[in-house]
Order: structure tokens, then sequence, then C-alpha cells
């Protein structure tokens, strides 16, 4: 095994790909740290699954070079690393737990310590009753679960997701979510891709936008909420309210008594309750709105780029 000489579980430097001459990666470059989840966000066919798949030494890069524990992708990471493919692909007619104990003993597991394993982690979560059904007798959800376990049985340092909630139901998304944190507070380290905002905000540390093959935003979840539209909504009658916000808005617009404003780039909400009070303004409610990922994504992406979609490779 190879040490980690590297303060990075993962550097990815400058690398591209293409595929018959169309460019999928272009010079792209990020680092993930011990214990971080990161969020490799982008839309449906940003190039998220062609970097995991290059992160891996599954296929090699065009150009660049990719660094997994301080070396080479390979032998090398023999067993510290858990990958869940964006294809779900475990044998349908094999039963659960010895699916979870094959993928195990395939990361350097003894094949009693695995099913040991695979028994213990289905009764935490939840599956005990599946652990004699075959795959494919199982919901789309408890499946997943199953993989996901498979992925985790040989308690690996680093856990790469490629897609992990696509096409779960919102039960199994929040129960997914639950192993996902569960994972990190045992002080893993986790890279997963989606294009679903709302999975990066609960979870991640940081984040990676892709956009088109090309890094856009790399930076913390603050740092990414940041370029999200600012927003108050504010209730008062008074008839000059309007006039008092116009100088600190870049939009406003009213019902009734209610002001919904989109603060200017360079104004805060404290700009706008000062103003109100220096005014002298009758305020009955004045309410920050919570910035979001999703629209800081529209936002750094561009309102036309196609967010969600079915049957497309990223």
């Amino acid at each position: 095994m190879l040490k980690n000489t590297s303060p990075h579980i993962l550097d990815v430097d400058n690398v591209s790909k293409s595929f018959a001459g169309k460019p999928a990666v272009k010079n792209v470059s990020f680092t993930v740290a011990p214990g971080e989840i990161v969020g490799f966000l982008g839309p449906n066919g940003a190039g998220k699954t062609t970097t995991l798949r290059m992160a891996l030494g599954l296929i090699a890069p065009g150009s660049g070079s990719v660094k997994l524990f301080g070396g080479p992708p390979g032998p090398s990471a023999f067993g510290r690393v858990g990958f869940l493919p964006e294809e779900r692909g475990m044998y349908g007619k094999i039963k659960a737990r010895n699916g979870i104990a094959h993928i195990a003993c395939l990361n350097g597991m003894k094949r009693r310590d695995a099913l040991k394993q695979a028994d213990d982690m289905l009764e935490r979560y939840g599956l005990g009753d599946a652990k004699h059904k075959k795959i494919k007798t199982l919901s789309k959800g408890m499946a997943q679960k199953v993989q996901l376990i498979a992925a985790i049985a040989h308690d690996p340092e680093f856990l790469i997701l490629d897609e992990p909630f696509s096409g779960l139901d919102p039960v199994n998304q929040k129960l997914l979510e639950t192993m996902v944190r569960e994972i990190a507070d045992r002080g893993r380290t986790i890279i997963f891709s989606t294009h679903v905002m709302e999975h990066a905000e609960r979870l991640c540390d940081k984040i990676v936008l892709l956009s088109q093959g090309e890094k856009i935003f790399d930076g913390t979840l603050k740092q990414a909420l940041a370029h999200a539209p600012r927003r108050l909504e504010i209730e008062t009658p008074d008839a000059k309210a309007k006039t008092v916000f116009m100088p600190l808005a870049d939009q406003i617009t009213r019902d009734g008594d209610t002001y919904k404003i989109e603060l200017r780039p360079d104004k805060e909400a404290r700009h706008v309750l000062a103003a109100s009070v220096k005014a002298k303004l009758n305020l009955i409610r004045f309410e920050p709105e919570k910035a979001s990922l999703h629209e800081a994504f529209v936002n750094l992406v561009g309102p036309n780029v196609k967010h969600v979609g079915k049957g497309e490779k990223s």
C-alpha cells in the first residue's frame, strides 16, 4: 500500500479528455482533502462521470495528471477507495449479503469477515430482512442501498459516489443522505456527483462545479451561496417604502403592503434595515430569504443550460 505523502486524498491537475475528437473534460483541476465532503456538481453532460473515472484510473486523461493518495491511481490505492458507479450493476441473481461480501472480498477482506460485515451493515441500515433475497427482487431504493453498502463494507478511506441519488424517491433520498453523513462522521472522505443542488446544500463542505467540461467554480458552500441572489421580504404600510428601497435593490415587487426585494450585489440586508430605520418606516415584518444553491448554480452556469435530464451521460 502506497503511503500518502500529499496533503490531499485526490489531486486532479489540469486534466482533459476527448472522445471521438469531442472534448468531454477541458483543463479541470481540483483537490479533495482528508475528511471533506465534496459535491461534484454540474448539469447532465458536464463531464462529471468522465472526471471521476479518470480520478479512479479507470480511464487515462488525454492530458494532465491525477494523484490518488499521493500517487497514480491504480493498484497502490487497492482497498482504500469505495466506488458507487452511476450505472448500477450488481448481479441480479445474487443474494444481497453475498453481493456485498463479494465486493468486500475484491477489496481485500477475508470471506468470513466480509459475510459478517455484510450481515451487520444490512441490519444497521434496516435491510436485515433482505439479506437472503436476490438483488433483482428488491425495490430500486433497497437495491441502491445494498450497492452503497457494498461500496463501503471494507471501510474505505475515500468514497466516490457517482449520482447516488438518481432515480430514488424522496424517502430513499433522505435515507441515503443519512448514510452518507454517518460515513463522514467516521472521518472518511467523500466526493459525490449530482445535478440536484439540494443534496449538496445539505451535505457538502466544498463545491466543485463543472459546465460543458470546464470547471467554473471551486470553493466552500458559503462561497458558492454568495453567488445566489439575495432577497428580502418586507411588510410595511408606509407609502414611501418603495422610494426608500429603490437605491438598494436590483428588483422590487409589491403585493399590498408586502415588498419582495432582490438586493444589488454591493448591498446587504443591514443596509436596507438601516435605511428603513433612518426613514422611520413602520416595519411589520423584515425577513431575509435564505440563499439557494440552485440559484447560485443558475447564476454561475447560466439560465439556458439544461440542468436535469433523463438518460444522459455526464
